[in-house]
């Protein structure tokens, strides 16, 4: 494998940057809101589901 100096490293580092495609500053908002709401959303149905099984576990042992 061929050896690169610094310098050519760089500029190699410079054109492969130039070439993202970076998001709008909309596009970050609603990515990082939808990531939020996910976050909620799936917090919640944990929650949920975690009382379930405890309420259900809570009537198998009281009821033995």
């Amino acid at each position: 494998m061929a050896k690169t100096n610094p310098l050519q490293f760089m500029q190699q580092v410079r054109s492969e940057v130039a070439k993202v495609s970076w998001p709008s500053r909309r596009e970050v908002v609603l990515t990082t809101i939808m990531v939020f709401i996910m976050a909620a959303l799936t917090a919640t149905f944990f929650s949920l589901v975690d009382m379930a099984i405890r309420g259900g576990l809570s009537l198998i042992i009281n009821g033995f």
